[in-house]
């Protein structure tokens, strides 16, 4: 299935709806970042089953910072406990994390568990599992840039690709976000030109595989054109003769 072209080779997911989740049970805020860790964990596995290569997740915006202090403090709070019990078993299904994003403004704390878990699965390839966190899509860009300026370097499209924080993969074939909202929200802005969308209504600790199955196979009855004609694709890719 991984040969497949139906299958993304790349997914990218703005995970929205934990807070959602947990107000509607009458429970912390926090209570549902934790539900989406599990279910951040069962959308890993379930893409190492499809045979997609690489999933990049939405985790901390750099706008997030802006929201209640205690809810800042706990995110930070879950991010450190999560890489401590997540990261052996990521090893061991042969995931290998990549941390995107402003690593300046965290805590020591947290840049040492980030730069920890990225060592730890270093040499795993069955899946490449980027985590964006105080990330911005305005920011990668701004950043690429100034990195390019400082060197001397042109700022073309193919530098600044290269500079940007998601050099090491390709760009994301299918955006999905969940949580019922039709919005980028600042992620991947450059990366996702021609990236195919799909907008979840169920809010993310409820996106299971059964949902995942659902954005690929409308992923699968797309037509990529990236700008050419129908035409244009069909004589580049004919279709065989039945029978």
């Amino acid at each position: 299935m991984a040969d497949s072209p139906l299958v993304p080779h790349h997914i990218a997911i703005v995970m929205d709806g934990n807070g959602r989740w947990a107000t509607r049970r009458f429970l912390p805020r926090l209570a549902g970042h934790k539900q989406g860790v599990d279910s951040l964990r069962r959308c890993a596995r379930a893409c190492v089953q499809r045979g997609v290569a690489v999933l990049t997740v939405f985790a901390f915006s750099s706008e997030n910072w802006n929201r209640p202090a205690d809810e800042v403090s706990g995110l930070m709070e879950l991010l450190a406990m999560a890489l401590a019990r997540e990261v052996p078993q990521l090893k061991k299904d042969g995931v290998r994390l990549y941390f995107v994003g402003e690593r300046a403004g965290l805590s020591q704390k947290v840049r040492d568990g980030l730069a920890q878990a990225e060592a730890a699965t270093a040499e795993n390839t069955r899946l490449v599992l980027n985590v964006c966190f105080n990330y911005g899509g305005r920011w990668d860009i701004a950043q690429a840039a100034a990195s390019l300026a400082a060197r001397g370097e042109p700022i073309t499209e193919a530098s600044l690709q290269g500079a940007m924080g998601m050099a090491h993969v390709p760009d994301p074939d299918l955006v999905i976000r969940t949580g019922g909202e039709m919005r980028i929200s600042n992620f991947l802005l450059w990366q996702a030109a021609y990236s195919e969308f799909f907008f979840s209504d169920r809010l993310w600790p409820d996106f299971d595989e059964s949902a995942l199955d659902e954005a690929i196979a409308a992923f699968g009855g797309r037509e990529r054109r990236f700008g050419k004609t129908s035409e244009q694709i069909l004589s580049a890719h004919p279709q065989p003769m039945p029978g």
